[in-house]
C-alpha cells in the first residue's frame, strides 16, 4: 500500500519537524533490503521504521528485525501490523545501542534516515563498530557523495575518513525526491558500509585518531599543518610529528589517504 493511503487510513500525517519522507517503491525497498545481505536468522535493526514499508522487505529476507521508532503513533501502527519476526522497540535511534536493543553480539543497521539525524547516527556506527558488521542507510544525496569521495575532491571530508578506517563504503542507487511522500526537497541516495575484517591502518589509539582526523579538516582552507596547530594539545608537536610521518606539512586534509592520517596519529608521542 502506498504510504499516502496508509497514513491516511491510520488518521495520520507525516511530522515534518521530524523529517518523515515514507518510501512505498516495492522494487526499492527490495533493493535496499537486499543489499543488507541478510540471511535467515540474522538480526537487522531498523532505524525509523515509521509505517514499516522496510521492515516487510527485510523480513521477507528471513531476518528478525528490531525496529527502533521514537513516533508514537508509528510505534502504535508497527505493533499493531502485528507482524512475524519484529520486535518494535519504542526510541531515539540516535541514541541507541544497537546490538543491546538486538540481543546479539553483531548486527546489521538498516534504516531511511531523518537528514537532521544522519550525521549522530553515522557516528553510533562509527563508535559502535565491533558491533556493526553491516550498515545500509537512505541518507540525503551529498550527504553519501562525501562518504564515497575519495582523497583530492573537495566531497572528502571527517566523516570519510572516520568511517572509511573500519568500513568500505559503496553507494548502492540514487533516490529522487519524487519516490518519497511527502516528496523532500533534495534528493537521496542509499550507502552501504561493510566492516572491514581488519581496519584499513593501524591507529594507536581511536580517540586520538579522531582529533587529528578532526584538527585536520577543521579548516580547509588551510595547510595541514596550520590546520594542527589551531587544536592546543596537538600543537606543541604538530611539526614533528607530519615530519615523522613522512608527510608535507603544505597539504591540505582533503589530499590525504586514511592510510596517511593514521601515520600521522601515530607519529604523536
Amino acid at each position: 500500500m502506498h504510504a499516502r493511503d496508509l497514513l491516511k487510513q491510520l488518521g495520520l500525517r507525516p511530522k515534518e519537524s521530524w523529517g518523515q519522507n515514507f518510501l512505498s517503491d516495492e522494487r526499492v525497498l527490495a533493493e535496499i533490503a537486499g543489499a543488507c545481505a541478510l540471511k535467515a536468522g540474522d538480526t537487522v535493526v531498523e532505524l525509523g521504521p515509521g509505517l514499516g514499508s522496510l521492515t516487510r522487505a527485510l523480513l521477507a529476507t528471513g531476518a528478525r528485525v528490531v525496529a527502533v521508532e521514537r513516533d508514537r503513533d508509528m510505534v502504535a501502527a508497527l505493533e499493531g501490523m502485528k507482524l512475524e519476526g519484529l520486535t518494535v522497540v519504542a526510541g531515539n535511534a540516535a541514541e541507541t545501542a544497537f546490538a543491546q536493543v538486538a540481543g546479539a553480539p553483531d548486527v546489521v543497521v538498516a534504516g531511511n534516515l531523518p537528514y537532521h539525524l544522519s550525521s549522530p547516527i553515522l557516528f553510533q556506527v562509527l563508535e559502535q563498530a565491533s558491533s556493526v558488521k553491516r550498515a545500509v542507510f537512505t541518507l540525503q544525496a551529498e550527504v553519501v557523495a562525501r562518504l564515497a569521495a575519495k582523497p583530492g575532491g573537495r566531497d572528502y571530508g571527517l566523516l570519510t575518513v572516520l568511517l572509511g578506517l573500519n568500513y568500505g563504503i559503496e553507494k548502492v542507487m540514487d533516490l529522487p525526491a519524487a519516490y518519497f511522500h511527502p516528496p523532500p526537497k533534495v534528493d537521496s541516495a542509499v550507502v552501504r558500509l561493510d566492516r572491514l575484517s581488519q581496519p584499513r591502518a593501524v591507529v594507536t589509539s581511536d580517540a586520538r585518531f579522531k582529533k587529528v582526523v578532526k584538527a585536520s579538516f577543521a579548516h580547509r582552507r588551510k595547510t595541514l599543518l596550520n590546520s594542527l596547530k589551531g587544536d592546543k594539545e596537538l600543537e606543541p608537536h604538530a611539526a614533528e610529528a607530519v615530519a615523522k610521518a613522512g608527510l608535507d606539512g603544505k597539504r591540505r586534509a582533503e589530499t590525504l589517504s586514511v592510510e596517511e592520517l593514521a601515520a600521522l596519529e601515530r607519529a604523536f608521542p
